[in-house]
């Protein structure tokens, strides 16, 4: 059976005392659910999360890593120090990645390779822009991605891996995408796994929207059968609105 995640990604935001004060905060008013959360804090604050949630069900996860185990890479973290420090699942692919630092298919394919060698987790982030929607290509945007990072595994390594479907026109544009196109995708995608792998690889990975959930639709959204959870960005920023969400799964 598939989990049920809400997961808070604090992007560059929030410095240390904020962060302390904002787990604080979750911790005090985390509700009794079943459902995995998630916070995903910057770098600097990793291992202070850690310790401030060490007897809290909240789990602390990463923005990112790179695919080397070490070397000549200024400014990048790797697997085995997420690891130290108490961190073992890390979102790859997030579309800001994508966009913002030039991240491909064939790197995120290597992180992904690395990460589960390592033993981590992996959210695997992926989903259309603007232009791919109009035209019609969205599904045939999303396949290619997840083929390209993905279809390379073994059926066991599903076991590991988190998916978080991110439709980039409706983040941010001023576009709206409803449950019922958020249900279309997760569909889709649960298909195509299907397809490649088998049903029961299909119909155990739990897949996360993370198209701007807010406590308003939530719980429409988390309605949807293929519909595991989400990613949530700015709404996990704030603790009442986070644990609104949380409490929608």
């Amino acid at each position: 059976m598939r989990s049920k995640i809400v997961a808070g990604n604090w992007k560059m935001n929030k410095n240390m005392e904020e962060t302390e004060a904002l787990l604080i905060e979750l911790s005090a008013k985390l509700p009794d659910t079943k459902a995995e959360v998630m916070v995903a804090p910057t770098f600097v604050n990793l291992a202070a999360a850690v310790r401030n949630l060490e007897t809290s069900r909240i789990e602390v996860i990463a923005q990112n890593m790179h695919f080397a185990e070490s070397g000549a890479y200024t400014g990048e973290i790797s697997a085995d120090m997420l690891l130290n420090i108490g961190v073992d699942t890390c979102i790859i692919g997030h579309s800001e990645r994508r966009a913002y630092f030039g991240e491909t298919d064939e790197i995120l394919a290597k992180k992904v390779k690395t990460a589960l060698e390592k033993g981590i987790r992996v959210m695997f982030c992926f989903g259309e822009e603007l232009e791919d929607r109009k035209s019609g290509n969205h599904f045939s945007v999303v396949e290619s991605q997840l083929k390209n990072a993905l279809f390379s595994l073994e059926s066991s390594d599903w076991s590991k891996i988190i998916l978080a479907y991110e439709p980039v026109w409706a983040i941010g544009t001023g576009e709206t995408a409803s449950p019922e196109q958020a249900q279309e995708m997760h569909a889709f995608i649960r298909k195509t796994i299907s397809e490649a792998y088998d049903g029961s690889v299909s119909n155990n990975v739990s897949i996360l929207y993370g198209g701007s959930v807010k406590p308003g639709n939530a719980e429409e959204i988390f309605s949807k059968p293929d519909v595991d959870g989400g990613l949530i960005g700015g709404a996990s920023l704030v603790s009442d609105d986070f644990v609104a969400i949380i409490n929608a799964i």
